[in-house]
């Protein structure tokens, strides 16, 4: 019996071991498997012949890629940046864009945004997935003229340097990225947007000064902590002496507002939206507080706030609007802070996310606002706030990196910025795994469901044009980045690459 007993032990063992192998071996294929097929799988299509990169070729444009279209605020401050003289290569503006001869490949993954949410709902792998596939886009040549296209195109052209140009990826990402080229032997530099971004937040910052400083942010750069540590680490080298708080907030689904994402705002809607993700009275994770609806401040018209219930005492809020969505991470903002025990003015916020630039003045407004708020008489937040707070933008300090690596490797371009190019994700309409809802965007569940490691092409690489751009997000551009709109208007009126509706004005795309 005792003989049976210690086979019957063994026999398990040896199960669990073969198990334990097996389970090591898929995890290790789901954090490698994209990685793998990139470099060695010759027959798939995100295979890149690494051994025949041209890298440190100046004549090579600049790949810049982000969840979405957020990213052209950094693509935005990298061609209107002036910091130095073009004929010396001196630190002193001259007048002169200094990237006026580089061009640029930029990739909006506008398919599987927001990055954010998919820490929150456990799928940092599959984010860190769609990572290394924005990287494999840059480095290769591929890219298909519309979604509904067989056959892919093979005219583009590989990068000399990459800006990732999204707080989220360069969190998770980076890291990824990095361990990547250097397995793969490519000589290419990646500038990330966190580091630069903390760097600016500390300029106008004396050594021994007492002040709090917040970073607004997606979901999964709040949940990475990369600021953080960041500015943790920033305090630590520079021997900063005074007492810093920091404090972080998690913007749900402003960044896929602001793309024009069916889960977070819809112009059409005119009641609650059983789709809806975000911040409302019921959703814990992103609470609107009924008791402050006050200091929020919505904007209640033409379906701005969607309601259920009375006005005066609502049994459920839906936000429908950019600004709205602003108003609601601001004040949540500053009630931590209020909330917060012996907190420090706050005096610097870091906009943690490539979208929240566009609308800098909103946030500046709301801050304001907030301010000079009085109830009873009394200021809800003032002693909580210094009376002008800087709004940092991560872009700016991100330009000037990526100057000074041109000029050190002898890698300036002597080209035209004009010949820039510029790509999105679409869904895959011809793979049919791939799950839509009625407006063609993947569901939600079959966004975040997907599994690492089934390597397949879930979307297609294709030319911005007005068919795959929000109309509101054209506007937009056309408004705020008017140098990039018009490098994407010059890219489609003159490319073959693309079917784009072609007008003689920049009216429309």
């Amino acid at each position: 019996m005792t003989q049976l007993f210690e086979k019957f032990v063994y026999r398990i063992l040896i199960l669990s071991s073969l198990l334990l192998v097996q389970c090591s071996s898929e995890t290790r294929y789901e954090s490698v498997g994209i990685e793998n097929t990139i470099l060695t799988d010759s027959t798939s299509f995100f295979f890149i012949d690494v051994k025949n990169y041209p890298a440190k070729n100046k004549s090579l444009p600049i790949g810049i890629f982000d969840s979405g279209t957020g990213g052209l605020t950094v693509m935005d401050a990298i061609i209107n940046f002036d910091g130095f003289n073009n004929e010396n290569r001196t630190l002193s503006s001259d007048g002169r864009l200094d990237f006026e001869k580089e061009c640029f490949i930029y990739l909006a993954d506008q398919a599987n945004m927001p990055y954010g949410n998919y820490p929150s709902v456990g799928k940092t792998d599959l984010l860190k997935e769609h990572i290394l596939k924005d990287l494999q886009f840059l480095l290769g040549n591929k890219y298909y003229r519309f979604a509904q296209d067989k056959t892919y195109q093979t005219d583009k052209q590989p990068v000399k340097a990459i800006v990732i140009a999204c707080n989220t990826a360069t969190a998770y990402g980076m890291s990824d990225i990095e361990n990547f080229l250097n397995k793969s032997g490519l000589d290419l530099k990646v500038i990330g947007v966190i580091n630069a971004g903390v760097k600016g937040a500390f300029e106008n910052i004396s050594k021994n000064e007492n002040f709090s400083i917040a970073v607004m942010a997606t979901e999964g750069t709040v949940l990475s902590n990369g600021y953080v540590n960041a500015i943790n680490d920033f305090i630590k080298t520079n021997n900063y002496k005074g007492t810093i708080n920091i404090f972080q907030q998690a913007g749900v689904g402003l960044a896929g507002a602001i793309d024009g994402v069916s889960d977070y705002i819809s112009s059409s809607a005119t009641a609650v939206r059983k789709d809806y993700k975000g911040p409302s009275l019921l959703n814990p994770q992103a609470k609107i507080d009924k008791s402050i609806l006050s200091r929020y401040n919505f904007d209640w018209t033409k379906n701005r706030i969607l309601v259920a219930g009375e006005k005066d005492n609502p049994t459920e809020l839906q936000l429908n609007s950019i600004e709205n969505y602003i108003y609601y991470n601001v004040v949540s903002l500053l009630e931590q802070i209020r909330k917060s025990e012996n907190a420090k003015p706050l005096k610097t916020i870091i906009l943690g996310c490539t979208h929240y630039p566009f609308y800098s003045d909103i946030f500046d407004k709301k801050l304001k606002e907030l301010y000079n708020l009085k109830e009873n008489g009394e200021y809800v937040y003032r002693r909580f706030m210094s009376e002008n707070i800087s709004l940092i933008d991560p872009a700016i300090n991100t330009a000037k990196e990526l100057y000074d690596y041109l000029n050190e490797n002898d890698l300036f371009n002597n080209s035209a910025m004009e010949k820039s190019e510029f790509y999105i994700s679409v869904p895959n309409v011809l793979n049919k795994k791939v799950q839509l809802d009625s407006a063609g965007n993947f569901t939600y569940d079959y966004k975040y469901g997907r599994n690492t490691g089934e390597i397949q092409e879930y979307v297609k690489c294709v030319p911005f044009n007005n068919s795959n751009l929000h109309p509101d997000v054209i506007e937009m551009l056309k408004e705020k980045t008017p140098l990039v709109y018009k490098l994407i208007y010059d890219f489609n009126q003159k490319n073959e690459k693309t079917e784009f509706l072609r007008t003689n004005n920049l009216g429309l795309l």
